[in-house]
């Protein structure tokens, strides 16, 4: 029983319920509790001024009390909960049971009554706690509610069975232990107690005293107090309304209140629920059992894996080890090369210098010999030694002729060392079961008459080779990023066709597949070459170059059944979205450009006029919502078109599309609304949290919007409100315009305020929040409005 005791305590106070009272939403509060969260509405939406409005609301109509803050100028339209009209508003806080409360803008007013029979102020509505659903309160106030006396006896059972011991009740000071009960006073007594109290003489002598288990057993299955009626507290409950699902007395049913309502016996519908109860605990029960074996199994496997852990870390450790030690020792033996060249070097080097500084000598001093001969005055001595020295000097120029001062050696090293082998097998250099006697499989062959593209999305099909005996176990196709980057795996599994969606308009994209085994990989296939399309009226794209004969022909098909979810399964890989890539992009591409054995070509986009309309450069991009990263609580249908919630919480849902490039519109019809929520529209990255409003965080640019007007939103921070709201039927346009990086919504075809945002750069995927009052479908495959694409034009 001890684990329930969470199920037991007030939200509000954190401490068991102390008379408790049942809200409509079917969480229980204290009574004490529940008058100090009441807080006061504003008079117009009291329940008086609803009937006299003739809106026809019940009383207990819930309301989304953020609008009370639409009542003050200053505000931001959103968020806080706030107290009496003329009080300031409120900060929420926390119980000790970790969910929110509503604290009350002004204590309670002093007064000797009940919780339940003291006055409430005029127009007081309560809010739940867990649910945070509202309610106004009637002129019944708290009373109105009916007691929950079944959580009461299970409290007190429970308490009971806390205790360590029964003590007397009757004792003045320390009681001490019981040591009898009496089952007609239901009173435990102690000995002395009991001779001072309960004298065993008179009527007291009838009386039975029993132990205190056993008086323990007997309370818990003697009958309680039987519940009376919330509206005549002096009637029994004896029959039970299945309309209203609320038990009811006979003074009820004589008012006519439930006159048109099926009423059934207290003692049936009472044995008929447990039975119901019983039935759901069972298969509950079954689910206990399964988790509890479940949580065993978990926590084999966590021991198991460490185990292994331990043991796969040990090997690969040794096995890196080794090859570490291999490298180090080729690393020494290329360094010993390395030092041998070196010296080379320097020995003919230093050769060279030596010969020449001895030469450099004889040269110098056969010149300073030769001045101071000319300077002699005798004539005839000189014509003695002129002849000797003139050929003497010529012959020592003639010894540094052509080459005799050119270096015999370069300084740079004649040695390069190719490491691109070895550095791709380490990059490639991966987890697989080696099989010595299963070769790779053959390289797989793409089928070019099977490749084609549709709206945003291409795709690629492939076989194995015809003559091929090894099987595949699965297939990795790789595509770059449209820029000629490297390429990265888009999908990795068995099936032999793939589409990948969300590609760069106007792009070149690289693609390839290669096949796996346990064995290992095989060649990669021949290159097929994407060229995404800027045009998407035609049905037929045509080829801006020369085709070659036996290049086979495209085709387009619409629409596309054969379209795959595929999930990974080559085990040590991970699918790669290519949604997550920065530079993605939206696509109604066209393939055009296909290498074909033997083909090899390049293909060359015209370059735009300057002239063009601004409408032939926008795509348009067609896209649903992508149940995949949707928040749990979000429901879709109408092939995933038509979004909205099962919770009172708002909840993000994202499109299937991002963009990041481009002038994109999409629009947003409201199937349902009833004037409270704040739906949210607008764009956001693939990490936006998804239980909070969209804008909480600096992942999302939205604008939420009620039934008067409407704010911007981006890092929990509002902007620009707006007059103007939307009701049911009304339609919510989005403008992403990544050319001038600007984000501007409408709603009925009007702009709604000025420009929401600006310098927005990046990948963005269209975005929703809302919860369970609201429901959208989405539109897409729209063009630009008009007055926005002459605009641009003329800008």
């Amino acid at each position: 029983m001890e684990e329930m005791e969470e199920e037991l305590k007030c939200p509000v106070c954190g401490s068991f319920y102390r008379e408790p009272i049942i809200l409509p939403c079917s969480h229980n509060l204290c009574q004490a509790c529940a008058r100090n969260i009441l807080v006061q509405t504003p008079e117009s939406e009291s329940p008086q001024s609803r009937r006299a409005s003739g809106s026809g609301v019940s009383d207990y109509d819930y309301l989304d009390l953020d609008k009370m803050s639409l009542y003050s100028e200053a505000d931001s339209g959103y968020g806080s909960y706030g107290g009496f009209a003329s009080a300031p508003t409120t900060p929420c806080q926390k119980s000790p049971n970790g969910v929110r409360v509503f604290p009350p803008a002004m204590p309670p007013p002093a007064t000797h009554l009940s919780p339940a029979l003291a006055p409430v102020p005029r127009n007081s509505c309560i809010t739940c706690p867990q649910c945070h659903r509202s309610l106004i309160l009637d002129d019944r106030g708290l009373r109105g509610f009916p007691k929950n006396r079944v959580l009461e006896g299970v409290i007190d059972r429970y308490q009971q069975s806390k205790a360590a011991a029964l003590k007397c009740q009757l004792c003045e000071k320390a009681p001490k232990e019981a040591t009898v009960m009496c089952e007609q006073c239901d009173v435990f007594y102690c000995d002395p107690c009991r001779l001072r109290c309960h004298p065993p003489r008179g009527p007291l002598a009838k009386h039975r005293l029993v132990p205190p288990a056993q008086g323990r057993v007997s309370r818990r299955l003697s009958p309680r107090k039987v519940s009376t009626c919330t509206d005549h507290e002096l009637e029994n409950h004896s029959m039970y309304c299945v309309q209203c699902k609320m038990p009811v007395c006979y003074q009820c049913l004589e008012e006519g209140k439930h006159s048109s309502h099926e009423v059934k016996a207290l003692g049936a519908m009472w044995k008929l629920h447990k039975s119901q109860l019983s039935q759901a605990l069972n298969g509950l029960s079954d689910r206990a059992k399964e988790a509890k074996e479940f949580l065993v199994q978990l926590r084999n496997m966590v021991q198991q894996i460490q185990e292994n852990s331990v043991e796969f870390e040990a090997c690969l450790v040794a096995q890196c080890d080794a090859l570490i030690d291999a490298l180090n020792r080729r690393k020494a033996q290329l360094l010993a090369r390395v030092n041998k060249e070196h010296e080379h070097k320097l020995k003919v080097v230093r050769d060279q210098i030596s010969h020449c500084t001895v030469k450099l000598r004889q040269t110098t001093g056969l010149m300073e010999y030769c001045l101071e001969v000319i300077k002699e005055n005798d004539p005839s001595g000189f014509l003695q030694i002129s002849d000797a020295l003139i050929r003497r000097v010529h012959l020592t120029e003639d010894q540094w002729g052509k080459g005799t001062l050119t270096p015999r050696m370069t300084t740079d090293f004649d040695l390069s060392l190719d490491n691109s082998p070895l550095l791709q097998s380490i990059h490639q250099l991966d987890f697989v079961q080696v099989k010595a006697s299963s070769p790779v499989p053959a390289t797989p062959i793409l089928q070019l008459e099977e490749c084609c593209t549709h709206n945003n999305s291409a795709t690629l099909s492939w076989k194995q080779p015809p003559l091929s005996t090894v099987p595949a176990e699965g297939y990795i196709l790789e595509l770059d990023d449209g820029n000629g980057g490297q390429f990265r795996e888009v999908y990795v599994g068995k099936e032999t066709m793939c589409t990948v969606d969300g590609l760069h308009f106007n792009s070149t994209y690289n693609a390839r597949v290669k096949a796996f085994n346990k064995t290992g990989v095989s060649q990669y296939s021949k290159t097929l070459v994407l060229q995404t399309s800027e045009d998407t009226d035609s049905e037929e794209q045509t080829l801006p170059f020369p085709v070659p004969s036996e290049r086979l022909p495209l085709r387009r098909m619409s629409p596309f059944s054969s379209t795959l979810n595929l999930q990974p399964s080559f085990p040590g890989r991970s699918y790669f979205d290519l949604r997550s890539s920065p530079h993605q992009l939206s696509l109604h591409s066209s393939l055009q450009s296909l290498n074909a054995p033997g083909c090899s070509f390049e293909t060359q986009s015209a370059p735009y006029s300057q002239l063009v309309d601004i409408k032939k450069l926008l795509a348009v991009a067609w896209f649903a919502f992508d149940p995949g990263s949707a928040h749990s609580d979000i429901i879709l249908s109408n092939d995933n078109l038509t979004v909205t919630c099962s919770s009172y919480d708002d909840r993000v849902v994202l499109g299937k599309t991002g963009f990041s490039r481009g002038v994109h519109y999409w629009e947003l019809t409201v199937d349902r609304y009833d004037n409270h929520p704040d739906p949210a529209f607008g764009v956001a990255r693939m990490d936006v949290m998804k239980d909070v409003m969209l804008g909480k965080d600096d992942k999302a640019w939205a604008m939420y919007v009620d039934n008067n007007r409407s704010w911007f939103m981006h890092n929990n921070s509002h902007t620009n409100r707006t007059e103007g709201g939307i009701t049911k039927g009304a339609t919510i346009g989005v403008l992403l315009d990544l050319n001038r990086k600007t984000l501007t919504f409408f709603i009925n075809d009007e702009q709604q305020g000025p420009i929401a945002f600006e310098n927005v750069e990046g990948l963005f995927f269209p975005a929703v929040s809302l919860n369970r009052n609201v429901q959208v479908t989405l539109h897409t495959g729209l063009p630009v409005p008009d007055f926005y694409s002459s605009r641009a034009s003329i800008a």
